[in-house]
This record gives structure tokens, C-alpha cells and sequence, in this order.
């Protein structure tokens, strides 16, 4: 099992977000983050198991480090 993290919850991301999300055995955890978190929200609330969202602005280099140093994918 491992964790996944998808940043962006437009189309792309709202797809594999629900991919992901239909194999826990391969997806244990996932992250899914966006400038807008309310659109994460939105995708997660669409799942058959609970996720995790965060906003973070993927050109914030600082910002999406500190993500990725605390989810740990």
C-alpha cells in the first residue's frame, strides 16, 4: 500500500482522484490539493472512502514542498 498525492482538482484530477480512490489495496492513503480546496472538498465528498484535501498553489515551490514533506507520498 502506499499514499498518493494528486495536485490539481480540475478534470485530470478529479479522474484520477476517483480512480485512485476505487483501489485501496494499491492507494492506501490520498491527498488531493488545489489552489481552491473547496473543489477538493467537493471531489472527496464524491468518494466511496474518505480522503484527504489541502490547498496549496502547485507555483509556490516553498508551499508545495512543505506539503509533500508533511503528507509524505
Amino acid at each position: 500500500m502506499s499514499k498518493v498525492l494528486i495536485v490539481g482538482a480540475g478534470g485530470v484530477g478529479g479522474v484520477v482522484t476517483h480512480k485512485c480512490a476505487q483501489h485501496p489495496e494499491v492507494f492506501s492513503e490520498i491527498c488531493l490539493a488545489s489552489r481552491n480546496e473547496a473543489k477538493c472538498k467537493a471531489i472527496a465528498e464524491q468518494l466511496p472512502r474518505p480522503i484527504q484535501t489541502a490547498q496549496v498553489d502547485a507555483d509556490n515551490v516553498e508551499a508545495l514542498v512543505a506539503l509533500i514533506e508533511s503528507f509524505k507520498p
